[in-house]
């Protein structure tokens, strides 16, 4: 049986090391989105940003919220987007 699935499921390894690839981006992805030392390193930009004058008080308080949503795991919430109710994601 190890012949017949190896000579059968060999035109699958092309499908297979890309599904791999991607797997493996993924789990980067999200890794670097979760990694605390990443959003502080965020935050702080955003405070030198704002200490430049490149950013608004408005701006940086909602670039900080952002992080700090995406490092917690939180959806924002439609009040947080500015969209009207009738263009937000459903």
């Amino acid at each position: 049986m190890g012949l017949f699935s190896s000579v059968f499921g060999l035109p699958l390894l092309p499908l297979k090391g890309l599904i791999r690839l991607a797997e493996v981006l993924r789990d980067e992805a999200d890794r670097q989105l979760h990694d605390p030392a990443e959003a502080r390193r965020e935050l702080e930009e955003i405070e030198a940003a704002q200490a430049e004058g490149r950013l608004s008080e408005e701006e940086a308080a909602e670039a900080m919220s952002l992080v700090l949503q995406r490092l917690t795991g939180q959806a924002a919430t439609q009040q947080d987007t500015g969209l009207p109710k009738d263009t937000e994601r459903r």
